[in-house]
């Protein structure tokens, strides 16, 4: 509220400040409008002390006075009075209706309305509001807008209540109809926590997560619990506030997911319904639930912009990363959203999300980059759901693999197997399922079943897709020379 005008009421007319949602008020008055902004009052002592040959500031110095006033009457003749003056108004224009409060409620001029004299000083500071709000009014919605006002308070009975209308009949509780993203939302939120991790030399962070099922576990990314995980304290927190405390019962580092259970988990736990994500088409509407940069129960919405996006990240902690052919989403994703539920238009859960593309940090993947710009990847929920059944019943991962080591270049023309693997063991393992299908150091893999492969990543990405025991087909180039071999997945426990 600006108090700039205070003490300066007997100087001259101030600017009325600007209200909020009506334009400006011009520096002048419209061209044709008398000095002072009023018209002459009925009856023949309303002019006061005036002099009757007055004339107009505009011919005040130099030139002959006009024969007559902007209205059409000779200077120094009495106007006739009109025939049905108003009854709640002595002057044109009318004083315009209550303006709100915006500040408080008894101070000037933003408080109660104020309602002129009918013998206040012309320029006092009520009248100057008046006008400046009227002149506001006259612009805002042209002259039929200010006279239906004048014709409604005219026949009114004189109260000066407010003109708010209200809707009749609203309901206490305002329903949301099934299927709209308000609807979504409501029914998802009391399913998803705000997760707090502390380490035990009191870093941490904040993440998402989400009911997974009634005995109180609760699905999250990996880098969400990363750094609390063995030593430090772990809480989460519903929509309504509540918290409860939590433990980790296992992580898969590789897929960037982790199961936690609540201590003394309440009755009554709803459980997010799981989609399909095999079925998800590219368009589907989606929806993100989230803490982003702390902001918990923020709910986004957007598209599936893409599937089977071949993403790596890692969780900031240690150099292991995570592969994963992910759904792509518009909907808005930033740090904090990590382990969140990505919905599909009917309230199912299609993906965690997990990570997002940024601008800064040269361009890598991960919840420590910067804000969104429309590049957010999710873990499709059908490996999100095989992953999370392995840990609930074992505490440990359970990876598929062809038993065979790639190079991690991601413009490579496809996955490049190696010459050697870690701490200088073969590249391809023996007996493994790649020797057995015959690949060899040096071979090129250049397709998964029906999926182009463009690199390592990719390779792995679609790989843990799968369970162990799959039978996959993949496409390799050996020279000048492209093969095609179906292969059995092996597994291996664990993170390594």
């Amino acid at each position: 509220m600006s108090t700039e005008n205070e003490g300066n009421e007997n100087d001259a007319v101030p600017a009325a400040p600007s209200v909020p949602s009506v334009p400006p008020v011009p520096a002048a008055a419209p061209e044709g409008t008398p000095p002072g902004g009023d018209l002459p009052a009925s009856g023949p002592d309303s002019r006061g002390d005036e002099p009757t040959d007055r004339v107009p500031a505009a011919h005040q110095e130099g030139g002959p006075a006009p024969s007559s006033d902007p209205y059409g009457r000779p200077y120094g003749q009495t106007p006739a009075p009109p025939q049905q003056p108003p009854a709640a108004s002595a002057a044109w224009p009318p004083p315009p209706p209550p303006v709100p409060s915006y500040a408080d409620a008894g101070s000037q001029p933003w408080g109660a309305p104020v309602h002129p004299e009918p013998k206040a000083p012309r320029r006092s500071r009520a009248s100057g509001l008046v006008a400046a709000v009227a002149v506001a009014a006259l612009v805002a919605g042209g002259i039929g807008g200010a006279l239906g006002y004048w014709a409604a308070d005219s026949n009114g009975s004189g109260s000066s209540g407010s003109t708010t209308v209200a809707a009749s009949n609203s309901p206490k509780d305002l329903k949301r109809a099934d299927g709209t993203v308000a609807g979504v939302a409501a029914k998802a939120l009391p399913s998803v926590v705000t997760i707090d991790a502390q380490s035990g030399d009191g870093e941490g962070g904040t993440g998402t997560g989400f009911v997974y099922d009634k005995e109180g576990h609760i699905l999250t990314n990996n880098h969400v619990v990363a750094s609390a995980a063995r030593s430090g304290q772990l809480t989460a927190t519903f929509s309504d506030g509540k918290k409860y405390g939590a433990e980790v019962v296992g992580r898969a580092e590789g897929y960037d997911v982790a199961v936690l259970k609540l201590k003394d988990a309440p009755d009554g736990l709803t459980p997010l319904p799981l989609g399909d994500s095999d079925e998800v088409a590219v368009g589907d509407s989606t929806i993100a639930i989230g803490a982003p940069f702390g902001l918990s129960n923020t709910v986004t919405t957007g598209i599936i912009s893409a599937k089977n996006r071949p993403v790596a990240s890692g969780d900031g902690s240690s150099s292991a990363n995570s592969y994963m052919s992910a759904l792509q989403t518009d909907a808005s994703i930033n740090p904090g959203n990590s382990g969140g539920p990505l919905l599909d238009a009917g309230g199912a859960v299609i993906g965690i999300n997990s990570a997002i593309q940024s601008t800064s940090g040269g361009g890598g993947m991960g919840q420590s980059q910067a804000g969104s710009i429309g590049l957010g990847f999710a873990i499709p929920v059908n490996q999100a759901k095989n992953v999370a059944e392995q840990l609930i019943k074992t505490g440990q991962p359970v990876y598929p693999v062809i038993g065979a080591t790639v190079t991690m270049e991601e413009k490579s023309g496809g996955a490049v197997i190696s010459d050697k693997g870690a701490d200088g063991t073969p590249a391809v393992t023996p007996d493994g399922p790649a020797a057995k299908a015959g690949l060899k150091a040096g071979d090129v893999i250049t397709k998964f079943n029906d999926t182009v492969v463009e690199s390592g990543p990719t390779l792995i990405g679609e790989i843990w897709t799968h369970k162990p025991g799959d039978k996959v087909t993949l496409t390799y180039k050996r020279g000048s020379e492209t093969s095609t071999v179906d292969v059995v997945l092996g597994e291996r426990k664990g993170d390594s």
